[in-house]
């Protein structure tokens, strides 16, 4: 997290990363805290390194599923990981982008049966 404040701070604002980026980012802090390796944890979710690997850098969209199996192998709680991303989200929005506001559609609007 603290690299994407700094960018903020020296570059100006970017586009929010996406959040299976900062999913990622804190399941890998997570392992990490707790001096875990990264094949360990892949084993005890039931997943390859190589996939672990790529939810940790953002690069997969992991179901509900998988990200239960990843947490249940940390030893993290679910809802606290939900929590520490959004505060994230809110944290990178300080910085210099106003809040987010719900508008309602001008257009037409597809909505799926």
């Amino acid at each position: 997290m603290a690299d994407i404040l700094q960018f903020h701070r020296t570059h100006g604002p970017e586009p929010e990363p996406l959040w299976r980026e900062l999913l990622g980012r804190s399941l890998r802090t997570a392992r990490e805290e707790q001096g875990e390796r990264l094949v360990d944890i892949a084993e005890r979710a039931g997943i390859s390194p190589q996939y672990l690997s790529e939810i940790e850098r953002g690069r997969k969209e992991p179901s509900s599923e998988m990200i239960a199996a990843v947490t249940g192998a940390l030893g993290v709680d679910l809802a606290h990981l939900l929590v520490e991303i959004a505060g994230d989200v809110r944290r990178l929005r300080g910085l210099g982008r106003g809040p987010a506001v719900r508008r309602r559609p001008t257009g037409p609007v597809l909505l799926a049966a």
